[in-house]
């Protein structure tokens, strides 16, 4: 499993994604991942299955350090007092010494974006979190915590697949060396239907979701977290790596439409912002 360093974190390029696994079902998803190999699991308060994620870690057998851990405050919790006591929570639910990535899960309008990172680099300094990231964030905003305020983001969260187009986010983080991690990787299922996808895949002896993970995980400085419950989806998406796309490949993804955006609650900011 290759890993992209930042901030003096290595994270492992493929993690295990774990939405809308609420509760205790998630245990044994999760231990499961961890038995195929995953090393990077990925959680939120919001997800309501952390005291799972922290089980499933406990009994996987896996040594801590061996583990990249994520997890978010949600977006109600971001004045700094309430930021640091729903990480408490979090910990405590997690029951581990440290969160590997601790990230603002989505940003609020009525945020002080200062005051944040303030809060988030207290929680660095204790060494209670390895890591600082964001998820969800616009241009201005990222150009505000990272430029203007100089948090140190390891890495910055967003919806990523091969119907929306990113590129200009890409280029702002690879300046800065920041790694990007795509969420909805597989575009909420619609990967797995799409005739080009498809296509591709067949060509590999692969899957549509595979050749899609793969043609994340082969751009510069691009993470992906899918996420699988059935364990043949959860070895199947390992496969990936096994995957080598070649620029015809690529040309028929670049030619799909760009333009479509499938996780936008009404919360969103405006992605049009610059």
């Amino acid at each position: 499993m290759q890993s992209i360093r930042s901030k003096g974190l290595q994270i492992p390029r493929l993690g295990f994604g774990t939405f809308r696994m609420p509760g205790d079902g998630c245990e044994a998803v999760v231990e499961s991942a961890l038995d195929l190999g995953y090393r990077h699991i990925d959680t939120a308060a919001m997800y309501d299955n952390e005291a799972a994620v922290g089980r499933a870690i406990k009994v996987s057998g896996v040594a801590r350090e061996d583990i990249f851990l994520t997890t978010k405050v949600w977006h109600d919790q971001l004045e700094p007092g309430a930021l640091v006591e729903a990480f408490k929570v979090s910990l405590n639910k997690l029951d581990v010494d440290y969160i590997d990535l601790f990230m603002v899960h989505w940003p609020s309008p009525s945020m002080h974006m200062a005051q944040v990172m303030t809060a988030m680099q207290s929680l660095l300094d204790q060494g209670l979190i390895r890591g600082i990231g964001v998820c969800n964030f616009n241009m201005p905003m990222l150009r505000e915590a990272i430029d203007q305020l100089g948090a140190p983001i390891a890495a910055v969260q967003v919806e990523y697949h091969p119907f929306l187009d990113q590129s200009a986010l890409l280029g702002f983080l690879r300046a800065r060396d920041i790694p990007l991690v795509a969420h909805a990787p597989l575009a909420q299922g619609r990967a797995t239907q799409d005739p080009v996808l498809t296509r591709i895949a067949a060509k590999h002896g692969a899957t549509a979701a595979q050749v899609a993970i793969a043609w994340l995980l082969q751009q510069e400085g691009v993470i992906a977290i899918p996420k699988a419950q059935r364990r043949e989806n959860q070895m199947s998406n390992l496969q990936s790596l096994n995957v080598t796309l070649d620029e015809e490949d690529r040309q028929l993804i670049a030619a799909l439409p760009k333009d479509q955006r499938f996780v936008q609650p009404p919360f969103a900011p405006d992605w049009d912002a610059k």
